[in-house]
């Protein structure tokens, strides 16, 4: 049985979310602020995080930017779960390495497809430790990148992003396609924040950058 953390200070959120998980057959603990929860991650480690951003003493942001620079809880599904909407506070939570995004208020029925899709993605994923192209090398368990045998700062999306092109290598993946594959939802709408991670990619990557070709009105690869 799947256990899910559930960090959310409002109690009548927790309560519906509690309710929800526990009867599509998930184990549940519920935490209202960052010290419980790290008091219970020494004890267990879940399988799902569902995380609130408006919390007291550290906010959800500072709390995911915690456990992805942790090496016991780096790898943690986490859907940030949150008031608010805006695309900057999306990017942001994503850019941190959330895997999913639920703005409230939300369907009971929509927070289980979430959680189930993203554990079936999770727990079936399976890729080689390094992967490279030409100059381009990727160690996906440490990960690091280097490009012409320099060391490259990525973002935790940066990062996938790369992962997913050099993995998809000779594929013309869609924006759409690379939306679902790297932010793990429908973004429909927003996909210009795919062109906007490209870009900064192919920056960082330097002379490498240019191994991410576009390809007009579908969207990119790496031949």
């Amino acid at each position: 049985m799947p256990l899910i953390y559930i960090i959310e200070d409002d109690v009548n959120i927790r309560e519906i979310q509690r309710y929800a998980l526990k009867n599509s057959g998930f184990e549940v603990q519920e935490f209202d602020c960052s010290k419980d929860l790290g008091q219970a991650i020494e004890q267990k480690l879940p399988d799902l995080i569902l995380l609130d951003i408006m919390l007291p003493q550290e906010d959800g942001l500072q709390i995911l930017s915690k456990l992805r620079s942790s090496r016991a809880t780096k790898d943690i599904p986490i859907i940030m779960v949150t008031a608010k909407s805006s695309e900057l506070d999306k990017v942001k939570g994503l850019d941190l390495g959330a895997d999913d995004y639920m703005t409230k208020p939300f369907g009971v029925m929509e927070l289980i497809s979430r959680v189930r899709a993203l554990l079936r993605r999770t727990q079936t994923l399976s890729e080689p430790s390094v992967l490279s192209c030409q100059a381009l090398v990727v160690d996906t368990k440490k990960r690091r990148v280097t490009a012409d045998g320099k060391p490259c700062e990525l973002t935790y999306k940066e990062f996938e992003l790369l992962k997913t092109l050099i993995l998809n290598q000779g594929i013309v993946l869609s924006r759409d396609k690379i939306m679902d594959k790297v932010w793990g939802f429908d973004y429909e709408g927003e996909s210009r924040t795919v062109d906007m991670h490209i870009k900064t990619l192919r920056q960082k990557l330097g002379g490498c950058g240019a191994l991410i070709k576009t390809v007009r009105n579908v969207g990119y690869t790496i031949p």
